[in-house]
């Protein structure tokens, strides 16, 4: 039998609406930096946030039992994010040539885990082998091998990505868009604060789940509008490919760092 989230909806001291008994002050506290040293850093940018609703109990058997899955508005959402990456070296060495920048797809939702909100990855697809290495072998991340391309003129960017590995179902996305204003500040309790600033990953590896911590300043979202897409990204994961327009926003650069996964472990 699937498991759904059945916690309920509660106002914080603030009367703001909050989701799944979890505090807008807990998805701000999330902010913090840790306390140690990154192990990594990394630039991203020309990223597109591509967001639909989706029903929780579609995705409940793709998610560890330990996981909550994370609603806003009633809903689960599910996410494939565009991107492309540069500067990407250990905190403690400067990049290496041939490995420090290439582009990246994923397919994600939100998840929590003891009150502590983040990211579930379904996939992620990558120019680059070696870092598909990398990252499957120290985060535990499902990173496939792919072929992509950015290509952008003005304010219109096209993105192309075909999955060229067989660990994975076959896999391809083509999208064009605008870039458009930028937008204020997401503040806490927004849609848009809900579907961006998320400051860890989850990961699961041997029937144990793990947590990777990230940071960086608040997202500077622009308004985008889509121009094509097509897209089997969401379908390679067995669901079902939304039919109504997605909610998109658009980011030119941000700035990334990040630690080691650590097993997660309940808080007394």
């Amino acid at each position: 039998m699937t498991r759904t989230n059945t916690r309920r909806h509660h106002n914080d001291e603030r009367g703001m609406m909050n989701i799944d008994g979890i505090t807008n002050s807990d998805r701000v506290a999330t902010r913090q930096r840790p306390d140690v040293p990154p192990i990594m850093r990394q630039q991203w940018g020309k990223l597109l946030f591509i967001h639909w609703r989706i029903d929780a109990r579609l995705l409940r058997s793709l998610i560890p039992s330990q996981l909550e899955i994370d609603t806003f508005e009633g809903s689960a959402w599910i996410g494939v994010i565009p991107f492309t990456m540069w500067g990407i070296r250990a905190s403690f060495l400067p990049p290496i040539p041939g490995t420090s920048a290439f582009h990246e797809l994923n397919v994600r939702t939100y998840v929590t885990y003891d009150g502590v909100p983040g990211v579930w990855f379904f996939s992620l697809d990558a120019a680059n082998k070696l870092a598909v290495w990398g990252a499957r072998k120290f985060y535990s991340l499902p990173y496939f091998n792919a072929r992509i391309s950015l290509q952008q003129v003005g304010n219109s960017i096209t993105y192309l990505s075909t999955r060229r590995d067989s660990r994975g179902a076959p896999a391809s996305f083509e999208a064009t868009w605008t870039i458009g204003d930028r937008l204020p500040q997401s503040q806490p309790g927004s849609r848009d604060f809900f579907l961006t600033e998320r400051y860890c990953l989850y990961s699961e590896h041997r029937g144990e789940v793990y947590r990777a911590r990230i940071h960086h300043n608040p997202w500077p979202l622009q308004k985008a509008q889509l121009a094509w897409l097509d897209s089997s990204m969401i379908a390679s994961h067995g669901l079902p490919t939304p039919e109504v327009d997605p909610q998109v926003r658009y980011c030119e650069h941000l700035s990334v760092d990040i630690w080691p996964l650590k097993k997660t472990e309940a808080r007394a």
